[in-house]
């Protein structure tokens, strides 16, 4: 399901795009704004997968939106001015929509979308890279315990050591295979496969020889559940 998120200051904008994004099976909306000021409180909470961004509003625009995001989410522009075009695609912008929007034209920046989350979801090693004290390191997804998110930084616990990287835990939970990591918490992803026992409303898992016991989020544990009762761990 594609989280998507709409911002522009017109109504009638909103009232457009509401009825492409019912009409295409997949995307959900998760919020509406009609400025970028609160479209970055939205997106900072990690929950969205798409904007569709109007580049001209009072106070923030939506190209300076973008340029203050540390790890955007997948963004088209929406916009009635085909100036701002070069400008948009320079902020590796999905696609750029001129106003008034067609709804084949909807539909094929929404395939663009749906075709880079497939390749971030399908590309998969057994390792992936973050970037830590100034460089890209590599992490195996086989070393990892457990991910502990903090504001925009993440902890990635290892058998050995750990890596602290400068991104959220939204954008590396992307990186990461569903059938070896789960997401638990909202500041925790475990790897299904270093559990050792569910106790309560906790995970525990062996770190240095020692139990270290993980909270699962409420949103979290019926999930989790299925995958214990299915003998999947």
């Amino acid at each position: 399901m594609i989280r998507t998120l709409i911002v522009d200051d017109e109504p009638l904008a909103h009232d457009i795009i509401e009825s492409y994004v019912a009409k295409i099976p997949d995307m959900e909306i998760v919020g509406k704004c009609d400025n970028a000021i609160e479209a970055n409180q939205l997106i900072q909470q990690g929950e969205v997968d798409l904007v569709f961004l109007d580049i001209q509003m009072p106070e923030m625009t939506g190209i300076q939106l973008v340029k203050s995001l540390t790890n955007p989410p997948k963004v088209v522009f929406t916009t009635a001015f085909a100036e701002y075009a070069v400008e948009g695609f320079d902020l590796n912008a999905v696609d750029y929509l001129l106003k008034p929007i067609a709804f084949d034209r909807f539909l094929q920046a929404v395939n663009k979308v749906k075709e880079g989350l497939d390749n971030v979801a399908t590309n998969f090693d057994d390792f992936f890279f973050v970037k830590a004290d100034k460089k890209l390191v590599k992490v195996h997804f086989s070393e990892i315990l457990y991910i502990e998110g903090l504001k925009d930084y993440v902890i990635i616990k290892k058998e050995q050591g750990r890596v602290i990287a400068l991104q959220t835990m939204k954008s590396l939970e992307k990186k990461l295979p569903s059938d070896i990591f789960m997401r638990v918490h909202r500041s925790y992803i475990v790897n299904i496969h270093q559990i050792k026992a569910v106790v309560g409303n906790t995970i525990e898992i062996v770190e240095n020889g020692q139990p270290k016991f993980i909270p699962i989020g409420k949103n979290y544990k019926e999930e989790l559940l299925k995958i214990v009762e299915s003998n999947k761990l």
